[in-house]
Formats: C-alpha cells, sequence, structure tokens
C-alpha cells in the first residue's frame, strides 16, 4: 500500500498540477475576456436606451400636448356662441334640449367625453350624454373646483375622477359672461384612453404626472392615481376630501431608482422585477411630465451576446487546440478505464437483476395475502355501497336547494341595498315597489322549500295550466340585475301569444333560471353578450328555445351533460342540468342541449289544450 508522503506519488501529484497551470491560465483568460466585453456591451445600450428613451419621451409628449390642445378650442368657441348665452339667459327648455343634441353631435365628431354647460350655480343645464343613464343634467357640479376656479377667474383646467362617469379625464372650463355678471360655465372633458391604448402597445410603460407627482395618465392600469414619491398623510386626506381622485390609494408605485437613469420596476399582477432606462420630458402648457421606461433587457442581451461571442471566439481557438492535444494524450487511459467500468457495471446490473427477482417474488406472495383480504371485504363493501347511494340522493336534494334558495336570497339583497339608497334619496314609492318585491322573494323561498318538504313525503308537485309568459317574467325578476349588470342583451319572442303549459309554476321558473344562469355564466367576460328566448307551439306541444353566442359547450361535456357532477365551471356542482332535466322529465316533456354558434338549449313541455 501507498504511503501518502512517497517521492512516487508526490511525483505524480506534481506533473498533475503542472498540466492544470495551461487550463487554468487559459480559463482565466476567457473570463476575463468575457467579463470586459459584457461591461463594455451594458455602457454602449445604457447610451443608446437613453437618448432613445428620451426621443421617445419627447415625442409622446407632444403628442399628448397635440390632443390637448385640440380640446382647449372648444370651450372657448362654445363660451362666444350665442345660442349657449341665450340658453343661460332664458333657460329656454326647447332652447336647452335644442343644445343637447348640439353638444352630442359636437363631442362625437371631436372626440371629446362629454360636453355641458352649468348654470352659475353649478347646475347642469344641458349635457351631451343627456340621452345616457348617467346623463349630467339637473346635476350640481359646484363643489367641483374646475367650476369654482371657472367663476373666479374666467377659465380652469382640472384633470380629476368623475364621479358619475367613474371614468377620469381632464376638464377643461371656460366662464361665460354676461350684461349683468357672469351666466355660467361651459365644460369639456377630454379623456385619454385611445392615448393609454396607443402606449400599451409600445414596448415599455409610458406615464404622466401632475406636479405632485401623481400618475394621472399611463399605459399601465394598475397604476393610475398612484405617486412616483411618498405623499404625506395630510396632503393624502386633503386631496381624498377633494374627491379628485375618487377614493384611489394614492400609494408609491413599484420603482426603485439604482443610479444612470436605471429604475427596477415590479410588475402588477405578480409579474416579475424589469430593469428599465427613464427619461422624463414636460408636456408643455399643463405643469405635467410625462415619463417613458425603455427596458433594458432585450436590447442588451442581444448586445451582450454579440460582444462576448467576439471576445471569446479567439480564446475558444485556444481551448480546442489544448483539448485536442489533452484529447490524443488521454485516449488510451479513457479506453482501459472504460473497459474496467464496463466490468464492473456488468457485476453491478448481475446483482440489480438478482435483487429484483428476489423482490418480485416477495412482492408476489404479498399481493396473494392482499387479493384474501380484498375477497373477505368484498361483502362488507357491498353492504355499505346501499347506504353510500342514500347519501348521494340525500347530498343531491340538498345541493338543489341551496342552488335554487341562493338565487333568491341574493335578488332580496338587492333590492334592499337599492331600497335602502331610494329611502335616502325620499323616493318612498319606488322603495315600497322594492319591499313588495322583497316579499314576493320571501314567499318563493317558502315555495322552494316547501317543496323540499313534499319531496321528502315523495308526494309529486301539482301540475296544470301555467302562463309560459308569467313563468319567464318569474325567473327575469331572478336575475334582470345580472342582466344589466354584465351588459348583455335579452331578446324574449313571444309572438305566438301566451302559451299555456303543463306543468308547476315555481320548478319551471327553477328551470328557466338554470338555462338563463349557465347562458350568463358562458357570457362572463365577453363584450356584445345576448342571449335569445323563443317559445312557439308545434301541435300538442310548446317549443321553447334558448340560444347564447357564447363559447358554446365542449364536446366531452355536451355528451356527458345530464350526468351528475358535469360541469364547465370552476366551482360549480354540476346538479342544476341533472336537476332541470329531472323536472322537465316530471311534466312530460324533455329537454336537449347543442351548440349553434354558440350553446342551445331546447325545452318541449305538453300544452294545455
Amino acid at each position: 500500500m501507498k504511503r501518502l508522503g512517497s517521492p512516487r506519488l508526490i511525483k505524480r501529484w506534481r506533473r498533475l498540477a503542472w498540466r492544470a497551470v495551461p487550463l487554468l491560465a487559459t480559463a482565466l483568460l476567457l473570463v476575463a475576456l468575457d467579463q470586459i466585453a459584457r461591461y463594455g456591451a451594458e455602457r454602449w445600450v445604457l447610451v443608446q436606451l437613453r437618448a432613445d428613451a428620451q426621443a421617445a419621451a419627447e415625442l409622446r409628449a407632444a403628442v399628448l400636448r397635440s390632443e390637448i390642445e385640440k380640446q382647449r378650442s372648444l370651450p372657448v368657441v362654445l363660451a362666444q356662441d350665442p345660442d349657449v348665452r341665450a340658453a343661460l339667459s332664458e333657460h329656454n327648455p326647447v332652447m336647452l334640449r335644442a343644445l343637447d343634441a348640439r353638444f352630442e353631435t359636437l363631442a362625437a365628431g371631436t372626440r371629446a367625453s362629454v360636453i355641458y354647460l352649468l348654470d352659475s350655480k353649478g347646475i347642469t343645464l344641458a349635457a351631451s350624454n343627456y340621452r345616457e343613464p348617467t346623463s349630467f343634467v339637473g346635476s350640481d357640479y359646484s363643489f367641483r373646483p374646475y367650476f369654482r376656479h371657472a367663476m373666479a377667474e374666467g377659465a380652469a383646467e382640472h384633470f380629476a375622477f368623475g364621479t358619475v362617469s367613474r371614468r377620469p379625464g381632464l376638464y377643461l372650463t371656460r366662464r361665460i359672461d354676461g350684461e349683468d355678471g357672469p351666466l355660467g360655465v361651459i365644460v369639456v372633458k377630454a379623456e385619454f384612453s385611445g392615448v393609454e391604448d396607443d402606449w400599451r402597445r409600445l414596448a415599455g410603460p409610458t406615464f404622466v404626472t401632475d406636479t405632485r407627482h401623481i400618475v394621472l395618465v399611463t399605459s399601465v392600469p394598475g397604476w393610475q392615481f398612484r405617486a412616483i414619491a411618498e405623499i404625506t398623510n395630510e396632503e393624502r386626506v386633503r386631496i381624498r376630501a377633494s374627491l379628485q381622485f375618487g377614493d384611489a390609494s394614492l400609494d408609491p408605485l413599484p420603482i426603485v431608482v439604482e443610479g444612470d437613469d436605471q429604475v427596477r420596476v415590479t410588475m402588477p399582477d405578480g409579474g416579475a422585477e424589469r430593469v428599465f432606462v427613464e427619461a422624463a420630458a414636460p408636456v408643455p402648457s399643463t405643469g405635467w411630465t410625462l415619463h417613458v421606461l425603455e427596458p433594458m433587457a432585450a436590447t442588451a442581451n442581444v448586445a451582450i451576446a454579440a460582444a462576448r461571442v467576439l471576445a471569446l471566439l479567439g480564446g475558444a481557438l485556444l481551448v480546442i487546440a489544448l483539448a485536442f492535444g489533452w484529447y490524443r494524450r488521454r485516449r488510451a487511459l479513457q479506453k482501459r478505464r472504460r473497459e474496467e467500468r464496463a466490468r464492473r457495471e456488468l457485476e453491478r446490473r448481475v446483482e440489480e437483476r438478482t435483487l429484483e427477482l428476489s423482490t418480485a417474488n416477495d412482492r408476489l406472495r404479498e399481493e396473494m395475502d392482499q387479493r384474501q383480504h380484498a375477497q373477505s371485504a368484498l361483502q362488507g363493501l357491498q353492504d355499505e355501497l346501499v347506504q353510500a347511494s342514500k347519501l348521494a340522493v340525500l347530498g343531491q336534494i340538498a345541493a338543489s336547494v341551496a342552488h335554487e334558495v341562493n338565487q333568491p336570497v341574493a335578488a332580496i339583497r338587492t333590492f334592499a341595498e337599492s331600497g335602502g339608497l331610494l329611502l335616502a334619496r325620499g323616493d318612498t314609492l319606488s322603495a315600497g315597489g322594492n319591499l313588495a318585491t322583497i316579499v314576493g322573494l320571501t314567499e318563493r323561498i317558502g315555495v322552494i322549500t316547501g317543496e323540499l318538504r313534499a319531496f321528502a313525503r315523495k308526494t309529486p308537485g301539482h301540475l296544470g295550466p301555467v302562463s309560459l309568459r308569467e313563468a319567464m317574467e318569474g325567473a327575469m325578476l331572478l336575475l334582470g340585475h345580472r342582466l344589466r349588470e354584465q351588459d348583455i342583451t335579452l331578446e324574449i319572442d313571444l309572438s305566438a301569444g301566451d302559451i299555456l303549459v303543463v306543468a308547476e309554476r315555481v320548478r319551471l321558473e327553477q328551470v328557466l333560471v338554470n338555462l338563463l344562469q349557465n347562458a350568463l355564466e358562458a357570457l362572463t367576460g365577453q363584450t356584445g353578450g345576448r342571449i335569445r328566448v323563443e317559445a312557439r307551439a308545434e301541435g300538442g306541444n310548446a317549443v321553447i328555445t334558448l340560444m347564447d353566442n357564447g363559447p358554446g359547450l365542449p364536446d366531452a361535456v355536451l355528451q356527458a351533460l345530464f350526468m351528475p357532477f358535469t360541469t364547465t365551471k370552476p366551482a360549480g356542482l354540476g346538479l342544476g342540468l341533472v336537476i332541470s332535466h329531472d323536472i322537465v322529465a316530471e311534466f312530460g316533456g324533455s329537454l336537449a342541449a347543442a351548440n349553434r354558434d354558440g350553446a342551445v338549449f331546447t325545452l318541449i313541455l305538453p300544452r294545455v289544450p
């Protein structure tokens, strides 16, 4: 056995060390070249990106200024218009309605968000959005800074969050003077959604800040009304009290300055940190500052990669030459080592195979014992299956009641909240109507729970003539608010007249609610959503068709649609359509589904002669 300090072993280690010196020197050279190339490329990229970002900031600031200047001329021109002055002086309803139509046409032609006229008390007399539910006509804006400043100084510009439209924009105002003093104020609101959309198609974020460093216009939706500098609590309270930015948090942006005009940004919605080059340019005539963040990653990676390739090319030739020499010298040694490893690998595989055969034999005996235990437990499992079946039926009934009672309870809450708002406004007549509706919904919950007790007694519901129109109106009572909330168009075609079908009123409404709710779920997040319900008489049956323009049903779901727990909803139970199918079958009808430019459900019920 060789001793550690023997002369032969020491000589061998020295020889290995001298052979490693050229390789170590070559590796150090390659590392040094790589680092030098990387540093030079980063400096060059930073200079180029800084120049590009500054040019982009100045160009976008000029475009934004052009958009603002285009809107600034509107209040100036309208303030001199004789029709506007006459309408303010006389408060003639005919003249004011004519101004409504004129403002509407003018706003569409100039792409202004809204144009409206305020009297000397801040009350809106005419507005371009007079046709919309959120019309400004009759609203009091005397508390708004743009009105107060215009009345005091003759003109004002104020960027704020719309109290009615809930959309931010720049309010441009001009005072209209009469012979006896100020008559009122003309207001033009400019929104920048089109500019923001254009910015979103660019590589990096773009945003505009005011003198308080609060973001007003941005290509990143989550950044609006946040700040690039810390805002004191006193300033935060004052801003929120003015309602300029609604209930915005005014929190600082996730931007960390790293020097050399570089910033590190945490992108919204869980995005990773990215490094940008920042450039800023003032927006003339506004007091705003436009910021551009130019991403470094793509440009820097390409430049660094090219520099590193060029720098390492020479070193690579040297490495190749050294590797070739080492290869020839060690070829014979590697061959002997491969043969030795092959022999050892063969012995190892023989041992592993022997162990595997022994293990497989033991596992086979264990499986035989497990099968004997499984055979003895089979009888017990068959007995438990009956009990499990009973529990499944009970669970389906409980899920059905929870599924259906939740809808009128949600509607009761909506009508109660609406009634509270109506009472706060003094509209007791409408609030009384909401309370009456809530009473009807509670009666409906009683009918649904009564149906559960009837099911428990195994007594079927009473079938009789039911008006299809009334059943549809009852379903609309529960889902009307969701249609409006999702801005979905509902078309009901009962041109064949009111059809009487053989059914039970509450359970028929239950089926219609389930079908309409499934259509609403399919249209979630889709613009231009549309649901169409048609009813016609065919022989002794009534055929009701419900169609939507959603994505339709997947083929796999369509084949098992009326089987329990088949659903496309992430939180769905998969019982609604099963229950509906069973209810329709009890009525003597049928329920089928298909895809045709969206999902189509066909409900066939026997018609009252």
